[in-house]
């Protein structure tokens, strides 16, 4: 796999990540980065995952709660509310369909050549 993701998919598909990750267990914005890093998305970027969470939380699909920090300032932990767990749900199969529909045109085989049009 590609050390290199398309930046525009990743905007696309980032807030669904961001939802599985986060109802998977509770994280703040720089372990939420690491975690997406751990995966192989190592190009999305501090500067892109707060302002998703940011997005999130007005949306209503996050909620959060600062946690005093031993290491420096509290850190603000977010979990998904019942709408995010919603949106969570209905994006993922949205994205199965979409990948699976997708997946199936890019596997067909090419001809040596474009086939001329009628």
């Amino acid at each position: 796999m590609s050390s290199e993701h398309d930046s525009q998919l990743l905007k696309g598909v980032l807030s669904l990540l961001l939802l599985h990750l986060i109802s998977e267990r509770e994280s703040y914005g720089y372990e939420l980065v690491q975690r997406l890093h751990q995966v192989g998305l190592t190009e999305i970027l501090e500067g892109t995952v707060y302002p998703a969470l940011a997005r999130l939380e007005r949306e209503g699909r996050v909620s959060a709660r600062l946690v005093a920090s031993n290491a420096g300032p509290a850190r603000k932990y977010y979990r998904p509310t019942v709408a995010g767990r919603d949106a969570l749900t209905a994006g993922t199969a949205d994205w199965m369909s979409l990948a699976a529909v997708v997946g199936a045109q890019l596997a067909r085989r090419l001809p040596a050549e474009p086939q001329e049009g009628a």
